[in-house]
This record gives C-alpha cells, sequence and structure tokens, in this order.
C-alpha cells in the first residue's frame, strides 16, 4: 500500500512529481541539494546589493527575492545592528540539524506528523492573512504578534518551530521525487521549493530576533 504524504510547502505538494517520468538523467537528492546550494548563494550574492555581480548568477527568482530580503534586512540591521548575520546563521544552522535529524531517521514525515505540520501552517497562514485584510480596511491589526512581549515572542517561537519543521516535509517530498525517477530538471523545482520555506524561516527567525532585541 502505497505510503500517503504530502507538504504543507505551497510550491511542493503530493502531486508535484506525478508524471513526472524521466526517459534519459534522473533527479537525485544531492542533485537537489547542489541546486540549493546555488539558489542560496544567488539570494546572498543579491541581498548585499553586489549589481556588478548579478549577470553572472542565474536564477531569476532567487535573484528577486534577494534583494527583498536584502531590503528588508537593511531595515532591520539599522535597528538592530548584526541581526542579519545571525539570521543567516540560525537559519543554516536549522537546515543542517533538520537535515542530519531527517538522514539519521531520528525525525520522520509520517502521516501524523505531515498532518500535524500543514494544519499548523494553515492556520498561521489564516491568521497571516487575517491580520492583512484588517489592516487593509483600516483596522490596527493583531498587534500582539509584532509586540516584544512574552506572548508576542512566544508566538515568533512558534511559527519559528512549525516553519523549521516544513523542512522535513520538503526532504521527505524531495526524496521520493528522486526515488521515483523524477527528470533531472525537477531537481531546480525541488531546490526553489526548499527556497520557499528557508526563506519563511528566515524571515520568521529575523522577527523574532527583532522582538527580542526589542525587550
Amino acid at each position: 500500500m502505497a505510503r500517503w504524504f504530502g507538504s504543507a510547502n505551497p510550491v511542493l505538494r503530493e502531486k508535484t512529481f506525478a508524471g513526472q517520468l524521466a526517459t534519459g538523467e534522473t533527479m537525485t537528492v544531492q542533485g537537489t541539494v547542489n541546486k540549493t546550494g546555488i539558489l542560496l548563494l544567488c539570494v546572498v550574492v543579491t541581498a548585499v546589493f553586489k549589481k556588478e555581480w548579478s549577470g553572472l548568477t542565474a536564477p531569476i527568482y532567487a535573484l528577486l527575492e534577494g534583494l527583498v530580503l536584502g531590503g528588508l534586512s537593511a531595515i532591520f540591521e539599522k535597528s538592530y545592528p548584526g541581526i542579519a548575520v545571525q539570521s543567516v546563521a540560525l537559519t543554516f544552522g536549522v537546515l543542517f540539524v533538520l537535515l542530519l535529524a531527517y538522514k539519521t531517521g531520528l525525525i520522520r514525515a509520517t502521516r501524523g506528523f505531515t498532518l500535524g505540520i500543514v494544519c499548523a501552517t494553515g492556520a498561521i497562514a489564516l491568521v497571516y492573512t487575517a491580520n492583512m485584510l484588517i489592516q487593509v480596511f483600516g483596522g490596527s491589526g493583531m498587534s500582539f504578534l509584532y509586540a516584544s512581549t512574552p506572548l508576542g515572542i512566544g508566538i515568533s517561537v512558534v511559527v519559528v518551530i512549525i516553519a523549521a519543521l516544513n523542512l522535513i516535509l520538503d526532504f521527505d517530498l524531495i526524496e521520493r521525487g528522486a526515488a521515483i525517477g523524477a527528470p533531472k530538471y525537477m531537481e531546480w523545482y525541488g531546490a526553489f521549493a526548499l527556497m520557499v520555506t528557508l526563506i519563511w524561516l528566515y524571515l520568521e527567525i529575523l522577527r523574532l530576533l527583532g522582538k527580542a532585541r526589542r525587550r
């Protein structure tokens, strides 16, 4: 009986690899990891605003995302010097620890685990969307989401944990895509999907550290 699997990542779903059977070279987990590294490099290069290098870097998504992250990081960095470097270091640290935990079998994307993370991620998305709509229609929004109070910091800690655990779901789907013999180009798609989660994780860590610095 085929095992059910899924992800809360909007660009990495159970059906992502459906029908993606290669006739030549196939996708591998290592290839996806390598391409994720390339995309991360593009993000970092663009985030430091080295425009003269942009012509040498390829994936448009990573470059544009780097510009956005660079701008947001600069805003936080102006108020809290060193916070961007700390956030990057923590993001890579979480990625390494969870990848190790996944590869050693310490954490597995079981049905219950997956359902829990997908539901929690959906709840976070609903709260963020509701807050945005309240602000669009002239309200003050849910101030506790941004407050540096114990509640505000606690919420950020929970969101960071949920964002981090989404990486396990991504690892699982990428590994399964490789196992079914997906085409080589799907390594780039898997790397892109992994970047979506990593960028969310980085932003949430940045927000958490900002709250902690304001106390």
